[in-house]
């Protein structure tokens, strides 16, 4: 597949919940929504559990569905589904890191994280942006 026209890159759950609690790496997060970016509904339901724990579940879905007015939001399909499933076998990540990693990796976009288990991961062809190092 070739990369994705009109977008620059992927979110994972950490990039996303770095952005709502701005954390380093928010101000990286916003400028790239600014020029196109992709999120699994995987991931963003991460982000919902997450930020539901933090600030409640109608304000933590408030947020999330603010958020997919300004990205495109991917489900997943059955290739994607098999393509997460590769990853997580290949590598030590969790299944929902597994889906960005996927998901990057079939848009051929740059995935921005801040989560140490995708940045030690170093999957070949994969482009990472590493969120704590624009801290």
């Amino acid at each position: 597949m070739e990369r994705s026209a009109g977008l620059s890159s992927v979110l994972d759950a950490s990039a996303v919940i770095a952005l709502f609690e701005e954390e380093p790496g928010a101000d990286r997060v916003e400028s790239e929504i600014e020029h196109g970016s992709l999120a699994s509904w995987v991931n963003l339901g991460e982000v919902l559990y997450v930020e539901a724990r933090r600030i409640g579940l109608e304000e933590a879905r408030a947020g999330v569905l603010r958020l997919v007015e300004r990205i495109v939001a991917e489900e997943p399909d059955a290739e994607l589904v098999q393509a997460a499933a590769t990853v997580k076998f290949e590598n030590r990540l969790s299944y929902a890191d597994a889906y960005a990693v996927a998901t990057a990796e079939r848009h051929r976009l740059p995935l921005l994280t801040g989560d140490p288990e995708i940045l030690e991961a170093g999957r070949p062809g994969l482009e990472v942006i590493d969120l704590g190092k624009d801290a």
